[in-house]
């Protein structure tokens, strides 16, 4: 590329990019309908390879929904049973899919145990493969597939579910379903198509990638001549029109440091290049906005007398609670250090309002970005620290600059400003021609989305506010959005950060006795887990002791305290209810376990209330008063959801409650919502269980089994409660 005169191009190979290749065709795929139907159409016309890189790839999901043989072309809907189809009427093709090794914390969203489906394995000429090659937490984030090293897609678009959508959102389509038919929200994503030498450079990257993941199968090598742009064997499906024609295309990656092998960091430092490169607007739209060297970047530009305009587009609310409190939190912060950095109100944020929505805004998970309409990205990096630095990612830069003649330049710049201001007019609901018009008469992006800002469907603005329990819990580098592996030491050390100066003092006497506590609580769960002590401390011995109980007097207060004593000891609490329902039954085994359980709470709440209330308030001063306040006011949803979701021991969420400032009425009401359902339903089994053993039938089996299935129901509902209910 030839450097424009007076100002150098941005892309520079080794520095932000890996490779600038030519392409004679480039088509942006704006939702998930454009890029499936092009896709399955390209698949269709491929002959001898396709590699298909992905963060969830799932058999079931349909590229074309709502046709019964998949698009009218016949061959089967579902995504695996149609690649084996092609696969098998293609005698010479090859597939490969690499799918991320997931961490179980996704397994309830993803495709069970995908590797062993049959649909991946019925057909030897298609491999499929988990990749697990990462440091610790990574995840392999690239969403690209290569046809015939010939023509290739990358974005921010899995073949997974949930996905498909169209530009119109519409609130009830009946098409946009996931595998078990349920309907979800609409959901706005991006991707792109391209072809000639930067589709086979794609291809290399899918065969380095396959093979650094450890793919058995030896994809073959691209070919020395791919078919011309004109030939009818092309994968280019004929009838997608491109937005641009013969230009030089930039690759960008992001690799994290692994095994010896340095990190690659070409995507962020694009991003930074192209934030200080801008002079009248950036346009960012990206599911995340959490990264601290772009927040940086951008805060210097914005202290700029003649700082340009920065748009970011994001969802109004992260996925699920977890996302919200951590990646809702950290884009909170980064949001609130622009607006003061922003010294000449250059800066806004915005979520595409939908108003027939319950939550009223488009789950945006594009990752697109154009500074001026000289640049124009797409690709799978979230403005996350994962996604500059730890994550393994993949995007495509367009250019003005450098390219050829002046005509040329135009001509790209033409389409760059096309391709932003298509993705503006769907949000706005008007348009391309009507956005380009008012970019032209306001003189920039906020005031034309303010012009064109409606009573319907429309950009708002968005101002997320930190949440005061993140923000003291959180450190300023924190493993909700690593940039790089972290170790025990450092976690312990970034936490240790909260505690003010004047508070690492000499330790006051409770706390060297909490201290004491902890360590004598730790040796005994060590001494439990790998000494004798488990052998002695089991179901069939604390069986055997519970029936020579049975005919004691005070029976009720013996177990109850029993409860209290095994409890502090951390003898685990489940074992105990479990042997309540071998020995005393069903209904009095719930209510030993009941008032047991309870009264074991109570201790623990009590034990660390006069160890640590104190404590913690000269460790922290004002900040946890502040943190305990907030907490109280819902502290009966708190302990209720602490309770359902076993973060920690019994004993130890007792005394870390004590130590707080939550109520004991509201942790008491919350242990008893929390831990009831799954107190019956235990001592349930574990009776019927034991009847089942002592004489088997039928009918025992069948009561075992279907209480199994309750376990099982509540375990499950209790999951989909929580997303619902934005709390997980």
């Amino acid at each position: 590329m030839q450097a424009e005169p007076g100002r150098a191009a941005i892309l520079e190979p080794g520095r932000n990019c890996w490779r600038i290749e030519r392409t004679q065709r480039f088509k942006l795929l704006i939702d998930a309908d454009a890029y499936f139907s092009a896709l399955r159409r390209a698949i269709l016309r491929a002959q001898r390879s396709i590699f298909i890189l992905g963060w969830d790839i799932d058999s079931r999901m349909l590229l074309a929904p709502g046709l019964e043989d998949g698009g009218g072309d016949g061959f089967p809907a579902p995504l695996g049973d149609f690649l084996h189809a092609v696969v098998a009427a293609r005698p010479q093709l090859h597939v490969y899919m690499l799918n991320w090794d997931f961490a179980m914390l996704y397994a309830l969203e993803r495709e069970w145990l995908p590797v062993y489906k049959s649909e991946w394995r019925k057909q030897r000429r298609l491999s499929y493969r988990m990749d697990a090659r990462h440091p610790a937490g990574a995840s392999h984030h690239q969403k690209v597939v290569v046809i015939d090293d010939a023509l290739a897609f990358v974005g921010g678009i899995d073949l997974a579910r949930s996905r498909w959508d169209t530009p119109e959102h519409a609130r009830d389509n009946p098409l946009r379903r996931d595998p078990l038919g349920t309907l979800y929200p609409p959901f706005h994503d991006v991707h792109a198509m391209l072809d000639g030498d930067a589709a086979a450079a794609l291809g290399e990257l899918a065969r380095r990638r396959w093979r650094d993941a450890g793919g058995k199968s030896e994809p073959p090598d691209s070919p020395d001549t791919l078919p011309s742009a004109d030939a009818s064997s092309h994968p280019w499906p004929p009838d997608c029109e491109p937005d641009l024609r013969d230009f030089d295309i930039a690759i960008a990656r992001t690799a994290p440091a692994y095994q010896g092998a340095s990190g690659i960091y070409e995507i962020r430092q694009l991003y930074v290049d192209a934030i200080a490169h801008a002079r009248r607007h950036l346009f960012f739209e990206n599911q995340y906005f959490t990264s601290n060297v772009l927040c940086n970047a951008l805060s210097a530009r914005l202290h700029d007398a003649d700082a340009p305009e920065v748009m970011v587009i994001s969802p109004r609310t992260q996925s699920g609670w977890l996302e919200q409190i951590t990646m809702g939190g950290l884009r909170a912060r980064i949001h609130q250090r622009l607006k003061a950095a922003d010294r000449h109100r250059r800066y806004r944020m915005y979520c595409p309002h939908l108003p027939d929505l319950a939550q009223g805004c488009l789950n945006v998970h594009s990752k697109v970005f154009a500074a001026d309409d000289d640049l124009f990205c797409v690709g799978s990096a979230n403005m996350s620290n994962r996604s500059m630095a730890f994550d393994t990612e993949c995007n495509l830069a367009i250019e003005a600059r450098g390219q050829g003649d002046e005509a040329q330049q135009a001509r790209i710049r033409e389409a760059i400003a096309l391709m932003r201001n298509r993705l503006l007019a769907e949000h706005l609901d008007v348009t391309q021609a009507a956005v380009a018009e008012r970019i032209a008469q306001c003189g920039g992006l906020h005031a034309a989305a303010a012009d064109l800002h409606g009573a319907g469907r429309t950009l708002q603005p968005l101002d997320p506010e930190p949440n005061p329990e993140f923000e003291t819990l959180a450190p300023e580098r924190t493993v909700f959005d690593a940039e790089r592996p972290i170790d025990a030491d450092e976690l312990v050390a970034q936490f240790v950060q909260i505690v003010p100066d004047e508070a690492r003092k000499p330790a006051p006497r409770r706390l060297v006795g909490l201290g004491l506590l902890a360590v004598a609580l730790a040796s005994i769960a060590l001494a439990w887990r790998f000494t004798p002590l488990h052998d002695w401390i089991n179901l069939a011995s604390l069986v055997s002791f519970a029936r020579s109980l049975e005919a004691m007097p005070f029976t009720p207060l013996i177990v109850v305290g029993a409860f209290v004593i095994a409890g502090m000891l951390m003898v685990p609490v489940t074992l105990l209810i479990a042997v309540s329902g071998v020995v005393f039954g069903p209904f009095y085994g719930a209510i030993y376990s009941l008032f047991g359980t309870m009264l074991c709470a109570a201790s623990g709440f009590l034990l660390g209330a006069w160890l640590g209330r104190e404590t913690l308030r000269q460790l922290l001063g004002h900040r946890i008063n502040r943190l305990s306040q907030r907490v109280a006011k819902r502290g009966i949803m708190a302990m209720t959801v602490l309770r359902l979701l076993p973060i920690a021991p019994f004993a130890v969420v007792n005394v870390m409650a004590g130590a707080s400032q939550l109520q004991m009425r509201d942790y008491l009401i919350g242990t008893l919502l929390g831990m009831a359902p799954g107190i019956i339903l235990t001592v349930i089994f574990s009776h019927n269980l034991a009847e089942a053993v002592r004489h088997p039938s039928l009918a025992a089996a069948g009561v075992v089994a279907l209480v199994a299935l309750l376990l099982i129901g509540l375990a499950l509902g209790l999951q989909r409660l929580l997303k619902t209910a934005g709390v997980r």
